[in-house]
């Protein structure tokens, strides 16, 4: 489980498939202040993704991304030098900041308009209506694995949401341009009232 509250921006050293006959495609990532504490088998969040921590040393990790992962993110776009949001798993004894965020990514979206407000950035998003339905004013969405207030939705799957300065200056996503695509967890709690209503 993680907070949507981004720890570190991590920058991409390399995104490879492995040989035959094991397959796969291994993502590396450095981000030495997330690996304080990390221990091979842990998790951690990287663009909103929950991964799995296959090798480490002092500043950089490896991480394991399955064909599912490559499908339904933006992970399998990143080059070197990229950055990317980093949040380790909530320990039991933390605090819990932004909302529950289960690293789960469904979709992805689309930035549709980017419009400075002030020092906040205003940002609009394209997703697929059958994801934006879970999207609503003042509730919560995961972009990138940042834990955001939804300003405006509609049934046509547009979106948006205010970056205030300090935020700006601490993710990925106030540096992405209309056009790019991005991660997207809707929260947890309308899905799961959508299922027991069906029940």
């Amino acid at each position: 489980m993680f907070s949507g509250i981004i720890e570190e921006t991590g920058r991409v050293e390399a995104l490879a498939a492995a040989p035959e006959p094991e397959g796969g495609t291994t993502l590396t990532i450095n981000g030495p202040r997330v690996l304080v504490g990390t221990r091979l088998g842990d998790s951690i969040a990287v663009n909103g993704v929950c991964l799995t921590v296959t090798s480490r040393d002092e500043e950089r990790f490896t991480v394991g991304l399955a064909p599912e992962t490559l499908q339904k993110t933006n992970l399998g776009g990143l080059a070197p030098g990229d950055g990317v949001n980093l949040e380790r798993a909530l320990g039991v004894k933390g605090r819990f900041d932004g909302h529950m965020v289960q690293g789960h990514v469904e979709t992805t979206a689309r930035i549709t308009a980017r419009t400075e407000d002030g020092d906040s950035l205003r940002m609009e998003f394209a997703i697929n209506p059958a994801f934006g339905r879970y999207i609503v004013p003042k509730g919560y969405v995961a972009i990138d694995g940042i834990s955001l207030t939804v300003v405006h939705a509609d049934d046509a799957g547009q979106f948006s949401i205010m970056l205030i300065a300090w935020t700006q200056d601490h993710v990925t996503l106030a540096r992405k341009q209309v056009g790019d695509v991005v991660n997207i967890e809707t929260d947890i709690v309308g899905r799961y009232v959508e299922h027991f209503m069906r029940l």
